[in-house]
């Protein structure tokens, strides 16, 4: 037989029975590793953040469920329980005291609490632990990707069954999200992380983001120049999308909980977005600002 002759090898038999459906319901899932909530706990005094035990539960359910569903869908390269502590969910929470400064100026919604968009949100981070320990008022979760959206629906009940949030999951395309009306400039405050460079998600969520509302964006490496140059070349877009120049806010936390370098990039949303963004993909791609 020829060496890339495979005819007559024998062939994996096609299994045509269904998969069985991803968990919704914590209750039916092994508690987490307990190397979870000692780094958790341990976190949370470094940063310093107080969370009730309801809030704890659901950011534990949340990382249960992301273990479950993370064995047969590609949700998240971190894998293990610690990664998933430090990597995700402390990552989020030491944002949280810079984003309650940051906000205390912002305009409010009726409850008194900001309204949270998180922008490509995937595995629920870092919008569900943010709207936890905020807390937001509402949240929406945004990630165009049927399988991650899937996931973040179940993800949502499982957080409001712990704790009473308005959180819902939209399977759209942020340049869709800021055609609808009820949608564009509606959110007091959005966050992205590990969407795109610093001009990329400007340009998406400036326009999703209300007047005098915050977008922010995680990015590590602070003070390096490699964000230097990103910020640079992100300026015009922010200003032509409404913003101020992004800035860099340092997070005291970082380093302490296992993560040196991590920074949140801020920009201000000073004005309405005009029509023209965002622009089109491939617009984007041609050119920076035309």
């Amino acid at each position: 037989m020829d060496a890339t002759d495979r005819s007559s090898l024998p062939r994996r038999p096609r299994s045509n029975s269904p998969r069985e459906p991803l968990p919704h319901d914590v209750s039916e899932l092994p508690e987490i590793d307990p190397i979870f909530g000692q780094l958790l706990d341990a976190g949370l005094g470094e940063i310093p953040l107080e969370l009730d035990p309801d809030q704890r539960r659901a950011m534990v359910d949340h990382a249960r469920l992301l273990l479950a569903w993370n064995a047969h869908i590609n949700l998240s390269g971190l894998r293990a329980a610690e990664q998933i502590a430090r990597g995700h969910v402390l990552d989020a929470l030491i944002a949280v005291p810079a984003l309650r400064e940051l906000t205390a100026s912002s305009g409010r919604s009726a409850a008194g609490a900001v309204t949270l968009l998180d922008l490509g949100s995937g595995a629920g981070y870092p919008g569900l632990p943010l709207s936890i320990a905020l807390p937001a008022g509402r949240t929406a979760l945004v990630d165009s990707i049927a399988k991650k959206a899937a996931f973040l629906d179940a993800a949502a009940g499982v957080v409001a069954a712990a704790v009473p949030r308005d959180i819902v999951t939209l399977a759209e395309r942020a340049e869709d999200l800021a055609d609808e009306p009820d949608q564009r400039e509606g959110w007091q405050l959005v966050v992205a992380r590990a969407v795109g460079s610093v001009a990329e998600v400007a340009e998406l969520g400036l326009p999703l983001t209300s007047r005098d509302g915050q977008l922010v964006i995680w990015k590590r490496g602070a003070g390096s120049a490699a964000l230097g140059q990103e910020l640079e070349h992100a300026r015009r877009i922010c200003q032509a999308a409404g913003g101020t120049a992004p800035r860099v806010v340092l997070l005291d936390a970082a380093e302490r909980v296992g993560l040196p370098g991590n920074c949140l990039v801020v920009i201000r949303k000073r004005r309405p977005t005009p029509d023209r963004y965002p622009r089109t993909t491939g617009e984007r791609r041609r050119a920076a600002l035309p």
